[in-house]
């Protein structure tokens, strides 16, 4: 769902910073001496390549080595993190963490490695309000509407989301916690096919990120009631939080940088100051503004400890909803 402008805007950033001089960090000559391999546990496409293909283009450019996204999907981010996780600790695999680690840790009881233990945290990237939308031919307007038209058509609506234990998924499974309601949840194999049957009135809503629902707001083809943060997002200023309907919601998708545990604390000092400064690049926050996304600023320790409050808080989403992988 990202706009061919955006891809063009980023492609063309990419093209003029190839041609800035390179600057190689002072203190770590000898970091990188090589190509670095960024992973992504996504399939290409979305918000996940933007932001990659940004920061290691800035990390290219700063330091004189190439920084190369390799997507490796499958199992719910699984594959492509369990790989990071068993490569040699030398700063030249990196894993894009997300939400989706954050998750699993209590969603999947399954996982073959421990996240908290296999990963160094290196920085935060951006992160990403959702926002609830539903088709134009229910009659609600407002998150306050919408509660009360759930609870009088008790298991008549169906929410869709991108798949069982996302979150998209939860997000929906703590607005029924709260709001004391019911509704079928339908999962899909991402959320493009899931705001199809939204806009046609096969399915009544979804949770979504901002990222892949904004333009279909915009153009009138989706009704959003409530974004999941707890500040307004800039992309749909207009879309009240869903807190301010009900008390104690919040929810969001957030994208980080990762290493396998034991690399080197220079590396991961070096790699946090390049990429919290990109993250101050001006042809960089316009990007991912126009991605609905909020830049994450700060030390690797301060973005360590974002990883544990946000795996903490999806444990007891997790806890309420009462579901985990089979």
């Amino acid at each position: 769902m990202i706009t061919k402008r955006l891809f063009l805007q980023t492609a063309a950033y990419a093209t003029a910073t190839l041609a800035a001089p390179r600057a190689f960090a002072i203190g770590n000559p000898s970091y990188p001496s090589r190509s670095v391999k960024w992973v992504v546990p996504y399939a290409p496409g979305g918000a996940t390549d933007v932001l990659s293909r940004l920061i290691c283009q800035r990390l290219s450019d700063r330091l004189g080595q190439t920084f190369v996204v390799e997507n490796k999907p499958g199992a719910g981010s699984n594959i492509g993190t369990q790989a990071v996780i068993t490569s040699v600790p030398d700063g030249y695999t990196l894993l894009l963490t997300s939400t989706a680690n954050a998750i699993n840790a209590s969603f999947d009881p399954t996982l073959p490695y421990d996240f908290a233990k296999g990963i160094a945290p290196v920085a935060g990237v951006a992160r990403i309000p959702l926002v609830l939308v539903v088709n134009n031919d229910l009659p609600v307007k407002t998150g306050a509407e919408f509660i009360a038209y759930a609870k009088a058509n008790p298991g008549k609506m169906s929410i869709a989301s991108s798949g069982i234990g996302t979150s998209l998924h939860l997000s929906g499974e703590l607005f029924k916690a709260l709001a004391s309601v019911q509704f079928t949840h339908v999962p899909y194999r991402g959320s493009a096919p899931g705001l199809t049957d939204v806009m046609s009135g096969q399915i009544q809503g979804m949770f979504d990120n901002v990222t892949s629902s904004f333009e279909l707001v915009r153009a009138g083809k989706l009704r959003a009631l409530g974004v999941t943060t707890r500040e307004r997002s800039e992309i749909l200023p207009d879309v009240p939080p869903i807190a301010e309907t009900l008390p104690g919601y919040e929810t969001s998708s957030f994208y980080g940088v990762g290493a396998p545990h034991d690399t080197p604390r220079e590396i991961v000092d070096l790699l946090n100051r390049e990429i919290d400064a990109a993250l101050s690049d001006a042809e960089i926050r316009t990007r991912i503004a126009e991605l609905g996304a909020i830049p994450l600023h700060g030390n690797a320790n301060e973005f360590g400890s974002m990883l544990t409050a946000e795996t903490d808080r999806w444990r007891k989403v997790v806890e309420l909803s009462g579901i985990k992988k089979e």
